[in-house]
């Protein structure tokens, strides 16, 4: 295994979030510095009391903590000089990675930063105030954009069809802009080990192919790099930790008022296996980083696996072989 990074703590006091965030941002209160595009914030950024550095508690969130910056070091996932906007949905997933990500973040040894951006898409009921407040005690730097993407959608997607490839395609979009008028070069989004299974199964059964989450991706125009830090965390321990601290946990109207859906089917699908096997999602995940490209049918990836670098061993994932060269071990909190 490569060495590991050197333990690094700033000797300085950390700035606070409003202070650092680049000109597109405002500050709370104040009018933005300069017309922007797409949709304008409606709170700026603010510092809480800890200017964004998190205390973790014991057990459960430093489990999660450790498995995230596992993934972080295997799929290289920071880099020096990272700007990394967390998506933050309001759901317990966003929080978990916003709170565990920037502790992280606040324990390499070089350079980087994370801001918070929560899209309000208008959805009936929504009352994003908790999020709000939560955010402005959080001490982390963040956003709150506003866009209707919610009408679009539900005028766009015909009766019965599903409302969640078109409301993430619009809040992506959003995103992106953000990200750009942020200074950021990678989004963080918070899917976990039950998200990467579930896809897989829908690919392999509704889509006729062998794929699911990748830990991280490169945005087709080549502009960001899309992150999961917390994708081989579970679900139960993540649902744990949200509830264990309070997070205040916004609905969601669209996709959550869908019955029937085909990930949901997945989900009971796993659950079922899970009552026969209790590990059988670690097992299914290990398989992911496990693929034997010489006993598929893809002749593309059969002639990449024939052409490979002489340095790939010859059965090659992060589970087996020789480690990777570039790796990179981040501090043990």
């Amino acid at each position: 295994m490569p060495p590991a990074l050197p333990v690094h703590e700033p000797a300085h006091e950390p700035v606070p979030a409003a202070a650092a965030a680049p000109s597109g941002a405002s500050a709370e209160g104040a009018a933005p510095a300069g017309p922007s595009s797409g949709p304008a914030p409606v709170n700026g950024s603010a510092a809480g009391p800890a200017s964004g550095s998190v205390e973790l508690g014991p057990g459960l969130e430093r489990r999660l903590y450790r498995q995230m910056k596992k993934t972080c070091e295997d799929y290289e996932l920071l880099a020096p000089g990272d700007r990394i906007l967390v998506a933050v949905s309001g759901g317990k997933d966003s929080y978990c990675l916003l709170r565990l990500l920037g502790a992280l973040v606040k324990r390499v040894p070089f350079e980087a930063s994370v801001v918070a951006v929560h899209l309000d898409q208008k959805q009936p009921g929504y009352d994003g105030k908790p999020l709000a407040d939560w955010l402005a005690q959080s001490g982390f730097e963040y956003e709150i954009l506003s866009e209707d993407t919610y009408s679009v959608v539900v005028e766009h997607v015909e009766q019965g069809g599903t409302y969640c490839s078109l409301c993430s395609r619009l809040r992506r979009g959003v995103l992106y802009g953000a990200a750009e008028r942020l200074g950021c070069n990678k989004i963080a989004l918070g899917h976990h080990r039950e998200d990467a299974l579930e896809t897989f199964l829908m690919n392999l059964f509704y889509g006729g192919k062998l794929q699911s989450m990748p830990p991280k991706y490169l945005t087709d125009d080549g502009r960001f790099e899309v992150i999961r830090p917390l994708i081989q965390c579970d679900e139960p321990s993540i649902a744990a930790l949200a509830k264990q601290l309070e997070f205040p946990i916004l609905p969601c109207n669209l996709c959550g008022s869908q019955p029937g859906l085909k990930r949901d089917r997945m989900a009971e699908l796993l659950t079922t296996l899970e009552a026969e096997n209790p590990h059988v999602k670690s097992v299914m995940m290990a398989a992911l980083a496990n693929v034997c490209p010489t006993h598929l049918l893809d002749r593309d990836v059969q002639r990449a696996w024939a052409e490979r670098d002489p340095e790939i061993p010859a059965k090659a994932s992060l589970a087996a072989g020789k480690p990777r060269a570039t790796g990179r071990q981040l501090p043990v909190l």
